[in-house]
């Protein structure tokens, strides 16, 4: 049966790049993970390239691409300060990593991704908002920021429906969601909330 990936958002950001643009290489910063999303993508032909800063991530999701025959290309590495030459992806995304950092890192990585996506290039980022259940718990490190118990502590950083915006005004929006979800997670009622947006340099 073929793979179903649970990162459900990055579907339309497939449909968008398979109908907006023929450049077939894509970038993921924060590629880690047991079920990368690179794989989706590298069924439909495209050249991967993925970037993880936690070693035990990147080791899963080899794990992963090793056992579904994938070359994933995804290697150690700082979304910050990416290792490439600008102007290198033809499409560029972080799904569900960037807002595990600073606000000041999300908007250096933003810079970064900007950098190497190239002209006429498609880029995807979701952010978390201060719709979220969890805006508000834990240490605040700052704007909306707050240091927050995964398994291990992690800064989680949450943003209203227009705040990211910015990072975007030299680029065309083509699209923005607010995503506000609520599931039953370990027996209960939990609510998400996402910012997406779909953007063309």
């Amino acid at each position: 049966m073929e793979k179903i990936f649970r990162q459900i958002p990055l579907y339309r950001f497939l449909m968008v790049c398979n109908e907006e643009n023929s450049d077939k290489r894509i970038l993921d910063c924060g590629a880690g993970g047991d079920c990368p999303p690179l794989s989706l993508f590298s069924k439909y032909g495209y050249q991967t390239t993925g970037i993880e800063f936690d070693e035990e991530q990147l080791k899963r999701a080899q794990k992963f691409g090793d056992s579904h025959g994938q070359c994933l290309g995804i290697q150690l590495g700082d979304m910050r300060t990416l290792p490439f030459p600008d102007e290198h992806f033809g499409n560029v995304y972080s799904y569900n990593s960037i807002f595990h950092m600073k606000k000041v890192d999300i908007e250096k990585s933003i810079l970064e991704m900007k950098r190497v996506l190239k002209s006429n290039g498609l880029m995807f980022v979701n952010f978390l908002s201060t719709d979220d259940f969890r805006c508000g718990e834990g240490p605040c490190v700052g704007d909306n920021e707050y240091e927050q118990m995964d398994d291990v502590p992690v800064i989680h950083s949450y943003f209203t429906h227009s705040e990211a915006d910015r990072y975007f005004e030299d680029m065309k929006i083509l699209y923005k969601e607010v995503r506000i979800l609520e599931r039953v997670y370990e027996g209960e009622l939990i609510r998400q909330g996402f910012i997406d947006y779909i953007v063309r340099k």
